[in-house]
């Protein structure tokens, strides 16, 4: 893919950018349903302007779910909105078989994603997508900067599948490339930074943080090679085996449980192809039930922030 442009300068609301572009999507067609299960802020304009296509089913994912489904059927495509815990875990029968046993084009957009809820362990989602990975049909995107969802979210009106969005809290993200720079496409990853000595392979705002930490390692003279890798699910297995055949040394950083999220999957890639690193190492939340926080407080408690992954590089390198 080409070559990034970087503006780590601004920061931007991922739940406005959703608001927005569900809006101008539902001004283009008229097929296009906003849904929310309390937490439909974002869409006040679409509520507004198309009301015969907006739902609140209130605290209550597992109708969201079925809602949704049926709309798809009728050939409208639902993008529902709430928070990632709730929306993967109470409503996950609902999804499975309403929606993904059904093949439906809904986008299910979840915020939240990791230990940057601040509510606690009832609100931190730490297990999603694990959940959603393992859903037949199911995509599944974490995205770390907020102008990409606009791109993702206008690319899956020709998506036929369902398709899962994980944001942050979506209230301040920071804008990590430059609009226009870049073309995303479901399946693919991005190399957002080069480097020839280790690759660290991360998605959602651990992006950044990776980006911080090879910053300051190039500082030291160590080069190290940063994958945005957006889609999980399907996930860009050329881009992870190229990553291992030029640097040797991984390092999968997440704001996920370590089981079942991205290193999983990169560790699957790595074991059915036959091609395996120098050293690979996995960095995301413990086994733990984490309390209330921020999302740099907890990173930083659970040992998977910029400080541990250069630490986790230095110690791959020696």
């Amino acid at each position: 893919m080409e070559k990034a442009t970087f503006n780590f300068g601004s920061f931007l609301s991922s739940r406005s950018v959703v608001g927005a572009t569900i809006h101008e999507l539902g001004k283009k067609y008229d097929n296009v349903w906003g849904l929310a299960a309390d937490t439909g802020g974002s869409l006040a304009d679409f509520r507004k302007d198309f009301p015969d296509r907006f739902i609140d089913v209130g605290i209550a994912e597992q109708n969201l779910a079925g809602i949704a489904a049926g709309l798809a059927l009728e050939g409208n495509i639902p993008f529902i909105t709430g928070m990632i815990p709730f929306m993967t875990m109470r409503a996950c029968e609902q999804v499975r078989t309403a929606i993904c046993y059904q093949d439906l084009p809904v986008r299910m957009i979840g915020t939240g994603g990791g230990l940057t809820s601040g509510g606690g362990s009832t609100h931190n989602a730490m297990e999603d997508i694990a959940i959603m990975k393992s859903m037949v049909n199911m995509t599944v995107l974490s995205i770390g900067d907020p102008n990409m969802v606009r791109d993702i979210l206008h690319l899956s009106m020709t998506y036929p599948h369902p398709m899962f969005l994980r944001l942050a809290q979506g209230k301040q993200d920071r804008v990590l490339y430059e609009p226009g720079t870049i073309e995303y496409k479901i399946g693919m990853g991005l190399t957002a930074r080069q480097g020839k000595d280790a690759t660290i392979i991360a998605h959602g705002e651990m992006v950044f943080e990776s980006l911080e930490a090879a910053k300051a390692l190039a500082a030291e003279g160590i080069d190290i090679r940063v994958v945005d890798m957006y889609s999980i699910k399907p996930v860009d297995k050329d881009l992870i085996l190229k990553a291992v055949k030029e640097t040797g040394n991984i390092l999968v950083l997440e704001d996920h449980l370590m089981e079942g999220g991205l290193a999983s999957t990169v560790a699957d890639v790595f074991v059915d192809s036959g091609v395996y690193p120098r050293k690979f190492k996995r960095l995301g939340i413990p086994q733990v039930y984490a309390g209330f926080g921020s999302g740099p407080e907890q990173r930083a408690k659970y040992g998977y922030d910029k400080t541990a992954a250069i630490a986790a590089l230095k110690e791959m390198l020696k």
